[in-house]
């Protein structure tokens, strides 16, 4: 169609933005030419940085109504033709409204977050895919996107010499040749795994290996950073609090990734880094990692049935907490052995 210009709502968070590049993809691919912008939360903006799908990368702060005023203001003269929301929140169908967009593309009440958003949605489609990835393509398919576009998800990733630089002498400076990556963190704490036990399974892991690992930490989760140090003793793993490029530069060097269901987790997978990945609540089926070599992931989980849920729980999980140590130290010393024959 001529005269084609798309607005992708997908505010946050990193895992879920990891999973909507390759439907930005297929539109891309869709309509050769089409300018497609993405509006982003200021905080995950840097993973859309120099993305060659996207025309433009617009932030915006929706805890700040002026933020969100201004960004309406300059929305609607964009002339979209259509708008995809990929959020499935109120607050990210209404920006879509205020885009002036004449299409604009949703889930249905019965897959939204928030099911009062889909009264905001012209076009309202149920997924059919297994995957949150083939969700957020079924969207793209019903604004258009071709089925021979969607045969390859596409992701791409901004690569930083400034960061590259900055994580070539961290490494230098703690004596770091081979390592892997522990990001202990994440938004649900029913999600995440204690810290105790990802600082054993590093005791364990250094002990066996030799290998120490880069711990990934944002801001607020200090405390988990001490408890973990504390649990693993020496060698303990080296904390890096990282900018986005930082950690996307630091994963493509990595020998391994161990994390929950958590954005670094998925942004690993999704560059091609081996990942071991740990489920509770939430179902890998639909929420796990992927990677274009699915020989590189692997996920432990031990839900008992009835317990997939993705209610926001505040509290460790107790699926999981049936995760043992001794097993994901076995799995991640497995996925490790092919790094370890080449040192």
């Amino acid at each position: 169609m001529p005269n084609q210009r798309f607005l992708i709502v997908r505010l946050g968070s990193m895992g879920d933005i990891v999973h909507t590049l390759p439907a930005a993809a297929v539109v891309a691919d869709s309509f050769p030419g089409a300018p497609i912008d993405w509006l982003v939360d200021r905080k995950w903006s840097a993973l859309l940085d120099g993305n060659p799908d996207l025309n433009e990368v617009i932030p915006i702060d929706t805890r700040k109504l002026a933020d969100i005023l201004a960004i309406g203001g300059r929305l609607r003269v964009a002339g979209y033709t259509a708008a995809l929301d990929f959020q499935s929140l109120y607050k990210s169908a209404l920006l879509a409204r205020l885009s002036g967009a004449k299409q604009i593309f949703g889930f249905d009440w019965k897959y939204s977050r928030e099911s009062a958003a889909s009264l905001l949605y012209t076009a309202k489609i149920h997924p059919q895919g297994t995957h949150k990835i083939d969700h957020n393509l079924d969207l793209a398919r019903a604004a258009g996107a071709t089925n021979a576009a969607l045969a390859t998800p596409r992701f791409n990733f901004p690569i930083s010499a400034e960061a590259d630089e900055w994580v070539a002498a961290e490494l230098k400076k703690h004596s770091l040749d081979k390592f892997f990556v522990i990001s202990p963190g994440g938004g649900w704490r029913s999600k995440c795994w204690p810290a105790e036990r990802y600082g054993q399974l590093h005791a364990e892991i250094a002990r066996r290996t030799g290998l120490r690992a880069i711990l990934n930490f944002g801001p607020g989760e200090e405390g988990l950073v001490t408890q973990l140090i504390q649990a693993a003793d020496d060698p303990a793993p080296i904390p890096l609090q990282m900018t986005i490029p930082q950690l996307i530069s630091t994963l493509r060097r990595a020998q391994l990734i161990i994390a929950a269901d958590t954005g670094p987790l998925h942004l690993a997978a999704a560059l091609g880094t081996p990942a071991l990945a740990l489920f509770g609540p939430t179902d890998p089926a639909r929420n796990g990692p992927w990677s274009s070599m699915p020989a590189r992931t692997r996920v432990i989980r031990h839900a008992e049935p009835g317990e997939t849920t993705y209610k926001r729980g505040d509290s460790y999980s107790r699926a999981m907490l049936r995760i043992p140590v001794p097993e994901v130290t076995s799995a991640a010393i497995e996925m490790l052995e092919p790094s370890l024959e080449h040192r």
